[in-house]
């Protein structure tokens, strides 16, 4: 037996221990190839250059991805709806506060250092019942511009023009003659509205609502009083030919009764 033959049963015998698992554990590994795992790619951002994160698939406490800013759906306002504001009605809440606390449109304004639009005369209106019985009732509805009062002109008149606050729409004038013609003025600080073909009118009293319902209830009762009329005189000739009857029913009946005298 050779040299180098001795020298390795010599090391077998000596470490005996530490020699022999080494073995055994070597000759039990396995030899298949390890097991590879997909792997998710996440999208983190999209842009020219494109950034992504190797997530592992078997990482259960990784968060969702979040969606860019970049491509967030954008909420677009809703469209600004006029103001609920009525030129014609009087004491109402500004047009501006109205649209500084719910954003709505107000209609363009001249300003304060310009004239005023000539108002809208709406209608002269004879009053009948009241205290303000016997006068009229001049109805107006605001320009588009900045007003600080208004002002009712009587054409032909002595006394002086009317005025009236901002926020009124309507005023009362004295007894007006038929053809009397009425306008009405815008005032600001700039100056004064002028006479216009809607600013003006001529008070026909024929044209009015009143007048039409006062000639519509004398008429009625007028009516009235020709149907009692005729219905009376019915009852009256019907009595009468009943009274005649009678009376020649009754001489006839009685032998004693001739056309002559008493027999």
């Amino acid at each position: 037996m050779s040299l180098r033959s001795n020298l390795v049963l010599l090391l077998l015998f000596l470490t005996p221990d530490s020699f022999l698992p080494s073995l055994l554990f070597t000759h039990a590994v396995p030899t298949s190839p390890p097991i590879t795992r997909p792997r998710i790619l996440f999208v983190t951002d999209v842009g020219p250059d494109d950034d992504y994160y190797d997530g592992d698939y078997s990482d259960k406490h990784s968060s969702p991805p979040s969606v860019p800013s970049s491509i967030k759906p954008t909420l677009l306002p809703h469209d600004p709806q006029p103001c609920q504001y009525n030129p014609c009605l009087e004491n109402q809440e500004p047009c501006a506060q109205l649209s500084s606390q719910t954003g709505c449109l107000c209609p363009g304004l001249s300003g304060a250092n310009q004239p005023p639009h000539p108002p809208r005369l709406q209608g002269l209106v004879p009053v009948n019942d009241g205290d303000g019985r016997g006068k009229v009732e001049v109805q107006w509805c605001a320009p588009s511009s900045v007003v600080s009062r208004y002002r009712v002109v009587v054409e032909g008149s002595k006394g002086g023009a009317l005025e009236f606050g901002e926020a009124l729409r309507h005023g009362l004038v004295g007894s007006l003659e038929v053809g009397a013609n009425v306008c009405v003025e815008a005032v600001n600080m700039a100056g004064h509205s002028g006479p216009s073909e809607f600013s003006c009118l001529r008070y026909d009293p024929t044209d009015s609502p009143n007048y039409a319902l006062t000639v519509g209830v004398i008429g009625g009762g007028v009516a009235f009083l020709l149907l009692v009329l005729i219905a009376a005189l019915i009852l009256w000739k019907r009595q009468a030919c009943r009274k005649a009857m009678r009376g020649s029913t009754e001489g006839l009946g009685n032998p004693s009764y001739s056309t002559e005298g008493n027999l």
